[in-house]
């Protein structure tokens, strides 16, 4: 069994210190577009999954999840309710988790993170979703990079 990703540790100057371990992640809408992986995003999740335990939670709306994360090395959880994104939320923040998402079930996942970040694209972004992020990326591509070069966190989350 290999050893755990060593997970984030930023100090942002005027806060708490931030210590992430985890990285939940939506698919359709957020890291998927149709069903398929958005350019850009398997490079950024295969180095993500180094530093972080990447999982993937979706309601799996095309039956392709399986197939787009093959060969990543990555977990993913098929879930029936946005609910079920939000206790997952839950149980991993002690341990600090890092919430992405796009749609009206990703809400309450994204208010239960340590930190949440609002995805928008080409599938759009449910307004409440921008209300329950503490950050909103303008693309997945940016969302992953916060966490590929974190002291674009350090800059953003500074008071």
């Amino acid at each position: 069994m290999s050893a755990p990703p060593p997970g984030l540790t930023l100090t942002i100057p005027g806060a708490p210190v931030l210590r992430l371990q985890h990285l939940l992640l939506d698919f359709n809408g957020t890291i998927a577009l149709d069903g398929r992986l958005i350019d850009g995003v398997a490079a950024r999740l295969q180095q993500l999954g180094r530093v972080l335990d990447v999982e993937v939670l979706t309601g799996d709306t095309y039956g392709t999840v399986a197939q787009a994360l093959h060969g990543l090395g990555l977990r993913h959880t098929v879930v029936r309710h946005g609910d079920d994104k939000t206790a997952r939320a839950r149980a991993l923040r002690p341990a600090g988790v890092a919430a992405l998402g796009n749609g009206r079930n990703d809400v309450d996942m994204l208010r239960a993170a340590t930190l949440g970040v609002a995805v928008l694209g080409a599938e759009c972004s449910h307004a409440l979703v921008l209300a329950a992020a503490q950050l909103v990326a303008p693309d997945i591509v940016a969302a992953l990079d916060l966490f590929v070069q974190p002291q674009r966190l350090v800059a953003v989350l500074r008071p």
